[in-house]
């Protein structure tokens, strides 16, 4: 009988896959066992042998291996040692916060006063507390407001003065800086001074500037200087 020219190709194909299979399989066992060659299977369990070799080493080098409660012991220690560091340098940053807060009844450092300008001061009060500006005057790129504040009332009043508005003759709303200046003005004190600033780019066309500040966070009262003359 005459074989089919397709079936004997493949034979012949499925007879070369088989063969290069065989050959491919016996070159990587050959490999594999090339690479193995040597390798042994351990006599003991890794990690006891570990730890039997550091301590022969340990013992040799001389080094002596603490005990657990000792050394829980330890640092157990040193973590209340740092605990109580802590707290001391807590409590002596606490304190010399105390140290350096001005208190109520100390006395603000008196500033010489100066020779009175035409149209000064510029006064404003409200539930006791009184604002004075007592001058105006330019000086290295800015308008300096010589200002004066006094409590007469019965309660301690605060003040954020991140919420100062200052405002042209215009109506325009003006960026300005305080110094000196309390944050709290007790009942019955003393009269603070202090300075607030103006750029002076933004007053080429400006006569005169209007101050308002209220208190914080009650805002209870309102104190409105306004018409300060800044003629140059």
């Amino acid at each position: 009988m005459k074989l089919n020219s397709t079936v004997l190709l493949t034979l012949i194909l499925l007879i070369l896959m088989l063969g290069a299979g065989s050959i491919s399989a016996f070159w990587g066992f050959t490999l594999g066992s090339a690479a193995l060659k040597g390798v042994t299977t351990p006599d003991a369990r890794p990690t006891t042998k570990f730890a039997s070799s550091k301590s022969a080493t340990a013992q040799q080098a001389g080094v002596t291996l603490l005990r657990e409660d000792e050394i829980l012991k330890v640092v157990k220690a040193r973590i209340d040692g740092k605990k109580a560091t802590k707290i001391t340098k807590q409590d002596k940053d606490d304190e010399e916060t105390k140290k350096t807060k001005v208190k109520p009844e100390q006395k603000p450092e008196e500033v010489p006063e100066e020779k009175p300008q035409p149209g000064f001061p510029v006064n404003s009060e409200s539930e006791g507390v009184s604002m004075s500006v007592q001058s105006a005057r330019y000086s290295g790129g800015a308008l300096l407001l010589r200002v004066k504040m006094q409590n007469k009332g019965k309660d301690s009043v605060r003040f954020l003065y991140s919420f100062l508005d200052v405002s042209d003759d215009k109506g325009r709303t003006l960026s300005a800086s305080t110094e000196g200046l309390p944050s709290e003005l007790p009942a019955n004190g003393p009269t603070y001074s202090g300075t607030i600033s103006i750029p002076s780019a933004v007053l080429d066309d400006v006569k005169n500037v209007s101050l308002s500040l209220t208190d914080y966070p009650e805002q209870k009262l309102k104190l409105q200087v306004s018409n300060i003359p800044v003629d140059r």
